[in-house]
């Protein structure tokens, strides 16, 4: 089989629970075919109703087209979901927890077209929790995956911009691409750096757009002005699906272009 000289790599921001699989089952099987993908990430720690994931509800995104599912933070919200992390190279949680931590902060996959690509798993420290550093960690393990493909993509679930930014210029040239999640906000600021690296601050959200973030708009202002805990109530109003698409030059891994996604 002949490989191309492009690989074309699909991320799906944030899925929140129900609503954002509705979504995401309604564009992802047209997106995959129009755009030829090649390998199609998705970050789905608020899959279960809105914190963490259980395992068929990733089988469920698999069975629509996902090839890998990334974490955060909530990856460890389902606690029977924790064992399913051990037995899967599919689902990722942040490489820079504790190696004691259930599951695998990166993966390698080889696509159908014969292309290895490494998929690395981040988060940040600043505004959460103190775990190990990203940097150090995360250059680590792309050093390692440069030993057996040029073609590296991270997504870094991290709450500040700056965090997130400094890690694409720290790596810069070493990847293909890091895009950042958590905020679920879709950033603009999609580009290429100067060594090849595609970066956008924060990819967005998959689920109900009329929110807070995914929280049902009453109960997220009811938060704030109270500052006593509410049960989490996701929305399910104006459903949109976020993402990128980063076209990638196989052999050098430099990426070639990097173009959002917002849909419908």
């Amino acid at each position: 089989m002949t490989q191309s000289d492009t690989v074309t790599i699909l991320f799906i921001a944030d899925i929140v629970g129900k609503p954002g699989f509705d979504v995401l089952n309604t564009f992802l099987p047209g997106l995959l075919k129009k755009h030829r993908v090649d390998l199609c990430i998705a970050n789905g720690e608020n899959g279960a109703k809105g914190r963490g994931l259980t395992e068929q509800i990733a089988r469920n995104y698999f069975n629509i087209g996902v090839d890998v599912v990334t974490g955060g933070n909530h990856s460890w919200n389902v606690a029977a979901f924790r064992r399913y992390l051990d037995t899967t190279s599919r689902v990722l949680r942040p490489l820079n927890y504790p190696e004691e931590t259930p599951g695998h902060g990166s993966t390698l996959v080889q696509t159908k077209s014969g292309h290895h690509i490494g998929v690395i798993n981040l988060q940040g420290r600043t505004f959460m929790y103190p775990i190990d550093c990203p940097f150090k960690t995360g250059l680590e393990e792309v050093e390692r995956l440069r030993q057996k493909t040029n073609i590296i993509f991270i997504d870094v679930h991290a709450e500040a911009t700056a965090e997130k930014l400094a890690l694409a210029w720290y790596l810069d040239g070493k990847i293909s691409a890091l895009v950042g999640t958590h905020t679920h906000i879709q950033t603009a600021d999609e580009r290429i750096l100067p060594r090849g690296t595609a970066y956008i601050t924060d990819v967005g959200m998959t689920g109900p757009n009329d929110s807070v973030i995914g929280l049902e708009v009453n109960v997220a202002i009811k938060r704030f002005i109270t500052q006593i805990p509410e049960k989490y109530v996701i929305a399910t109003s104006n459903n949109r699906l976020n993402g990128v698409l980063v076209a990638i030059d196989a052999a050098s891994g430099r990426a070639k272009s990097i173009e959002r996604v917002n849909l419908p």
